[in-house]
């Protein structure tokens, strides 16, 4: 008989996937209390028997109906351990939900149990109540934490707990996440040998181990990226697009910072060549390749891009951002990232460049968008010299600092003549966490359609599927792509 695999907590359908990656099957039964959420898990997976329920409304017992579990998935909300939570109270209720793994334990007893939560879950302990308002006890902590493991080996759980990262299992992505693997069957728990690693460590440099999947490997570089300069009502009369203008004074700030230390000051610039000689091709071209010939055929010639946190608060010289060529930070459930696009323009004699979504000239007389984005980043990232003088006092110092919006690329100097910027798509950060390009999230299992907010919290609350499949075949690979059998 085949067991069972439960996934409690279904949310966006990350974990369910992963384990369908590992074992070329769907979950058998998928558990989660938020309508939204089941009906993404249902277009996705539409094999498994779904419950739109509270988990502990379920009776596992009946849920199972006298099969073997051979491993139930559990992902109880996070949200109140989380230290992105801050000192806001929390509530007791949902920081329980991980009790719903013991309830499993004593009722099927799966063979094995995988638990994933933030790193912030292993001090999970009492609450104390302050001013009317619950806070984690600080002499307390981690006290129901590692009682909850002790109840879990006393009913006979071999029990394992670390953090792992999805950038290191083939996710284009941070993110650090916390597992427990509790297993009843005499077997050892295994954890899953990392397959990628940093692109400078020794065994990524001789091909032991994939270099990190990357931020630029997850952007769609077809789509428009507005210039910053340009209005509500351009934007949309050019692209069709709702854009927020103006910018927020933090998101300016944020935007110049990022500018100097991923663009201006970055001796070695990810570029992307953007090719629209009557195809729609794409393509990025390294910066320690010769660049291609510069033609009219090329209209939106190279650009230098990074990634943007758009809602972050920022402190003063905080720049919230990261390059291109790392794997993005942490997907949340809000649309928080953006990609930021520095066109550039090599500086040839007198030639001071020209708008970049037109064909290139030979010389051009104007400098368009590059004295907005001088102006631009003086006013923002200058000091106050650099804003000019009275005419009727001495010159200041000349100093070779005056550099705003040059970059040298291949010991060639480009001006920066433009600035474009566009959050990142549902679909960009769901590849981001790793699934596949043909997961369904823009509509449920009876077409109706979703948001790009709800979307975006699906992502969010999502487990990365890698980490998943990882722990899978590492721990239950006779499950893994096995003949289904009555």
């Amino acid at each position: 008989m085949t067991e069972l695999i439960i996934d409690n907590f279904a949310g966006g359908g990350g974990a369910s996937s992963g384990i369908e990656m590992a074992t070329g099957r769907s979950v058998d039964i998928a558990i989660n209390h938020d309508p939204e959420a089941i009906r993404m898990h249902t277009v996705n997976h539409p094999a498994s028997k779904h419950y739109c329920e509270n988990v502990w409304d379920i009776d596992p017992v009946e849920a199972c109906n006298g099969r073997p579990v051979g491993l139930a998935w559990f992902s109880p909300d996070c949200k109140h351990f989380s230290k992105a939570k801050g000192g806001t109270p929390v509530s007791n209720q949902i920081r329980g939900l991980a009790w719903v793994a013991v309830r499993w334990a004593k009722k099927v007893r799966p063979r094995v149990i995988i638990l994933e939560n933030v790193e912030e879950f292993k001090t999970w302990g009492p609450l104390v109540e302050v001013d009317g308002k619950l806070y984690p006890d600080p002499k307390k902590k981690g006290k129901t934490f590692h009682h909850f493991v002790k109840q879990l080996e006393k009913l006979g759980y071999e029990v394992d707990f670390r953090e792992l990262r999805a950038c290191d299992y083939g996710a284009p992505t941070i993110r650090k996440r916390f597992f427990m693997v509790a297993r009843c069957d005499g077997e050892k728990i295994v954890w899953p040998v990392e397959t990628h690693g940093d692109p400078e460590m020794i065994e990524a440099r001789y091909g032991m181990l994939k270099p990190w999947r990357t931020a630029a490997d997850i952007i769609d570089w077809s789509l428009p990226c507005p210039s910053i300069f340009e209005s509500k009502e351009e934007i949309f009369e050019k692209y069709g697009l709702r854009a927020v203008r103006p910018l927020a004074e933090n998101t300016l700030k944020r935007l110049a910072a990022g500018i100097q230390k991923f663009v201006i000051e970055n001796p070695n610039p990810f570029i992307v060549q953007v090719n629209h000689s009557g195809s729609s091709h794409h393509y990025c071209k390294e910066v320690d390749k010769p660049l291609n010939t510069i033609t009219a055929t090329h209209g939106y010639g190279l650009a230098v891009p990074y990634i943007a946190s758009y809602h972050a608060q920022t402190r003063e010289g905080e720049h919230r951002g990261q390059a291109i060529n790392k794997p993005l930070n942490t997907v949340d459930t809000n649309p928080r990232y953006c990609v930021v696009m520095s066109n550039i323009m090599q500086m040839n004699k007198n030639s001071i460049g020209q708008k970049v979504d037109k064909p290139l000239n030979a010389v051009t007389a104007g400098a368009n968008h590059f004295a907005e984005v001088r102006t631009f980043l003086m006013s923002y990232y200058g000091s106050e010299k650099d804003l000019g003088q009275k005419i009727d006092e001495p010159l200041r110092t000349i100093t070779t600092k005056d550099r705003f919006g040059i970059v040298k690329v291949m010991k060639k100097d480009y001006m920066i003549m433009d600035i474009g910027l566009r959050m990142l798509t549902p679909r960009e950060l769901f590849k981001a966490q790793g699934f596949d390009d043909d997961y369904i999230i823009d509509h449920d299992a009876d077409g109706n359609k979703y948001s790009k907010k709800e979307q975006v919290a699906r992502c969010g609350n999502a487990v990365p599927p890698p980490f998943a499949k990882a722990l899978v075949e590492s721990n239950l690979p006779e499950l893994c792509n096995q003949e289904m059998t009555a």
